[in-house]
């Protein structure tokens, strides 16, 4: 038996509750993994809320790093006492102990703290995928990140400055703007006081940008659509504002502009993918490149005032529990 927050019911962050539940030996192909470290993201509060739906009961979360304490039938890639970390899969992060598919594992390489690994798996994954893949920065872009003090946020606009962009972020506090500054922005824009498509023309001398990454959703899709040149790529990953409502299609006639609404899960199906993907990421947090900023923990009993945190934006960076 071990521990996990277990969620009976959709709704607000009450409905998580710190359980007993049982815990069974890995089936073929998993490995139990007892965790360090566990990651927070904005996508556990959809599941939470049932926006993204889920079968009940269930312990959310899709982030953690730990030790591999014991193994399945035909499990030959990870032994006992391997370190390892995972950001897609399973929900089932939020737990003291969980049986894992191997298929979702990659090995934590020395360096790489357990923390880190946990807070940076599924947000710096998802920003390798968008900065390498879904739109390839390269040296002289300019680009515009929202919330650029999130936890994708800083991760991305640091490996974008590393690739040779100019990065415009937009935040909502001036504490916030200067979290992202220390983290690859070379322009900040207060989006609660500022017209961010103005300040985006202003900024690229009318230009526009060649592609906007937003997690944000509803509060800044037309926003976003203003601030591309023409041909650029609107990047929809998230929408901790809430979901973008449907739109006519011609709005993207505009300057012929491209939409586009990537997973990561798309990104790494493959093993092999998930592997490179993992490796560049552990790459160029070990070389400096990219700092993960662990801005809040939390014990994993307190999963509930984490989710109140996280919703009411009173956090920065990436947020812990700790078993």
């Amino acid at each position: 038996m071990t521990h996990a927050i277990v969620m009976h019911e959709t709704g607000g962050p009450e409905v998580l509750r710190w359980e007993v539940v049982e815990l069974p030996p890995p089936a073929a192909g998993e490995v139990r993994v007892r965790h360090t470290a566990i990651g927070v993201n904005f996508i556990d509060t959809y599941f939470r809320t049932g926006l993204y739906p889920v079968t009940l009961p269930v312990v959310l979360g899709s982030e953690a790093a730990g030790v591999v304490e014991a193994t399945g039938e035909g499990v030959t890639s990870f032994a006992k006492g391997d370190r390892v970390a995972y950001g897609t899969g399973p929900l089932g992060a939020y737990a003291e102990a969980r049986n894992m598919p191997v298929a979702h594992l990659v090995k934590v390489p020395e360096g790489i703290d357990d923390k880190v690994a946990a807070a940076s798996m599924l947000k710096g994954m998802t920003a390798q995928y968008l900065v390498r893949r879904t739109y390839a920065v390269k040296k002289g872009d300019t680009i515009l990140v929202h919330a650029a003090a999130g936890g994708v946020g800083l991760i991305l606009c640091q490996w974008a400055k590393h690739l040779g962009a100019t990065v415009i972020g937009t935040v909502g506090s001036e504490e916030k703007a200067k979290l992202a500054r220390e983290h690859g922005c070379d322009h900040v824009v207060l989006y609660r006081t500022e017209d961010v498509p103005s300040r985006v023309r202003e900024l690229t001398n009318g230009a526009g940008v060649p592609v906007v990454y937003d997690s944000v959703g509803k509060d800044t899709f037309a926003a976003s659509l203003a601030s591309l040149k023409p041909r650029g790529l609107m990047v929809t990953f998230g929408q901790s504002s809430g979901p973008v409502p449907p739109f006519d299609p011609r709005q993207l006639a505009k300057g012929s502009l491209y939409l586009t609404r990537p997973v990561l899960g798309d990104y790494v199906r493959e093993r092999a993918e998930l592997e490179a993907t993992a490796r560049e990421l552990f790459e160029v947090i070990a070389s400096g490149a990219v700092r993960i900023r662990i801005a809040q923990t939390y014990p994993l009993r307190d999963a509930e005032r984490a989710h109140r945190d996280l919703q009411a934006r009173k956090t920065t960076g990436s947020t812990v529990l700790l078993p």
